[in-house]
């Protein structure tokens, strides 16, 4: 039996693996069982329940060091776009601890 997610119920790719992670652990079934009734192979199963994992802990600390803030410069030196979407400004003047404080909170 191949399952069939109607497009608006699930628009995106993302959207229709969440559902089929949230139904397998509603299911009881195991993974193997849950991907065998629908047409999917584990591997692909696997995969998806990882990234999707990743994109649910990224976390956000915000380091207040004391100084005066900076007006924002009209154009960062590095943007970085996370999975999300998310973007995050990085400017030529980024403390290097600063920084390296955050992209450890986002790999956490």
């Amino acid at each position: 039996m191949t399952e069939i997610v109607s497009e608006e119920k699930a628009s995106t790719k993302s959207e229709q693996w969440r559902e089929r992670l949230t139904a397998q652990e509603r299911s009881g079934l195991s993974v193997k069982e849950f991907c065998k009734e629908r047409g999917l192979t584990a591997c692909t199963f696997y995969a998806w329940r990882n990234r999707l994992r990743g994109e649910g802990t990224v976390r956000f600390a915000l380091v207040d060091r004391g100084r005066v803030r900076q007006e924002p410069t009209a154009q960062a030196s590095l943007e970085l776009v996370l999975a999300t979407g998310e973007r995050l400004l990085i400017g030529a003047g980024v403390d290097a601890a600063t920084l390296r404080t955050v992209m450890d909170a986002l790999r956490a």
